[in-house]
């Protein structure tokens, strides 16, 4: 029998079990091998180097991808300008209306022609830099313009036969200390009217101009020599004295009668439009007030000896303060406050927009306008066709409120004036179909975003 007597042990490796050809092509085999057979310093320097350069293979991967991708999209069209014109100074802003092209420069306003790109006139009496510009045209190669320049003075001009005519500035008075500064302008389709933001030191308020721009055309082709004279005298130094005397001259020659009446041809102030005061508790003065105004009878006497009188409600108040004084003084309490701005739209007639049946309503010229003010829930429609002595006044209500469940972040009217959309600041889009006083859709837009402006296409 085959037995064995000791344990099976692996043998030890020895250099004459090694493999001869391993030795010669090792490195074939294993090309990393051989870089350790460098010292410590110079494989160092070898990774940095592969580093980098593994680096910048996959910035240019990265971005022969996105060249790539953006082979796939499609390229918008380039449109090379096919003629330019020049202007003195710098511009600041531009209007378009019918076959002119109108530019506010640094010193005036400027008035080019859309076929050949050369200037017709222009209109630099007072050194002052136009920033915002408004034109509509009026037909009969009339347009009326609004131009609002650094200090927010709006002047209105009428552009008659390639030359400006200078008509008023709204918002000039004597007194500096009493001048307002524009904030917006909006000039209604055709330029039958003009609404002005002005903003005063401690408030706001809108003004709506009716433009009688029927006379001005009337009395443009009745006087053509006044129209020059005004035109020429606006490069004069002196210009503000000989610009009233011949726009009187021009306006009042037609009619000795209206010499002794209101102008009819200067631009007429329709709406004073105010933002609406913070929500209080109660609009009466005192409690005494308030039980008069719900006595049935079943009260004697009028209540002097046993109500809280004034004195005893402030010493309340003061008390309340001084107890709460750490939480009403808390980060991010703020008290209310007026809004400081406001937009609105002109609006064309509709059935949410009833006028009077002796009221004349043309079916192109706005009948109301719609208000909203920041922070505000309501959209606020106005009539434009109220008589001038209620239109003028101190607290004017809207004819129509609508109320949203959100306060309005921004608003937008369709060119047809049907279609209305109220953008809230929850990030919903409301359409309302103005005729009609119905919602057509209500559109929530994920993530809450915050919505600034709306446009029909």
């Amino acid at each position: 029998a085959n037995i064995r007597r000791h344990p099976l042990e692996i043998p030890p490796p020895s250099e004459k079990d090694w493999p001869k050809g391993d030795e010669e092509d090792f490195f074939l085999q294993d090309p990393d091998r051989k870089r350790y057979a460098l010292p410590q310093p110079f494989r160092m320097i070898n990774k940095l180097v592969m580093q980098v350069f593994e680096s910048a293979m996959e910035i240019i991967e990265r971005r022969e991808m996105l060249r790539e991708a953006q082979k796939q999209k499609v390229q918008p069209t380039k449109c090379a300008p096919t003629a330019e014109f020049q202007v003195t100074g710098r511009a600041n802003c531009l209007a378009v209306s019918g076959k002119y092209i109108f530019v506010g420069l640094s010193e005036g306003l400027a008035a080019f022609s859309m076929w050949d790109c050369k200037e017709i006139c222009a209109w630099d009496a007072v050194k002052t830099e136009i920033c915002a510009l408004y034109a509509s045209d009026l037909g009969n190669e009339s347009h009326v313009l609004l131009a609002v320049d650094e200090m927010g003075l709006v002047r209105l001009f009428c552009f008659h036969k390639e030359s400006f005519l200078l008509i008023k500035a709204l918002n000039e008075v004597g007194d500096i200390s009493k001048r307002s500064t524009c904030v917006e302008v909006v000039l209604s389709a055709g330029g039958d009217y003009a609404g002005v933001l002005l903003q005063g030191n401690t408030k706001v308020w809108l003004e709506i101009y009716q433009l009688p721009k029927d006379s001005w055309l009337r009395e443009m082709e009745k006087n053509p020599e006044a129209a020059a004279g005004l035109a020429c005298s606006e490069r004069r130094p002196s210009y503000t004295s000989v610009v009233q005397n011949i726009l009187n001259t021009f306006l009042l020659q037609d009619s000795p009668a209206s010499a002794n009446q209101a102008d009819p041809k200067l631009p007429v102030l329709l709406l004073t439009v105010k933002p609406p005061e913070p929500i209080t508790g109660s609009r009466f003065e005192s409690p005494l007030d308030a039980l008069k105004e719900v006595d049935d009878g079943s009260m004697l006497g009028l209540g002097y000896n046993h109500l809280i009188k004034d004195f005893q409600w402030e010493l309340q108040e003061a008390i309340f303060r001084s107890t709460y004084r750490e939480y009403l003084e808390a980060e991010g309490v703020t008290k209310e406050e007026i809004p400081r701005h406001a937009t609105f739209h002109f609006l064309l007639p509709s059935h949410i927009l009833q006028v009077g049946p002796d009221m004349e309503v043309q079916a192109d010229v706005p009948a109301g306008i719609g208000v909203h003010w920041d922070g505000n829930h309501n959209f606020c429609l106005y009539l434009l066709n109220h008589p001038l002595k209620e239109q003028v006044d101190s607290d004017l209500k809207p004819d129509v409120v609508w109320p949203c469940a959100a306060p309005i972040a921004c608003s937008a009217v369709s060119s047809c004036s049907r279609y209305l959309a109220l953008a809230g600041e929850d990030a919903t889009i409301t359409i309302w179909d103005k005729h009609l006083g119905f919602p057509l859709s209500v559109t929530a837009i994920l993530e809450q975003r915050f919505i600034r402006s709306m446009h029909f296409l």
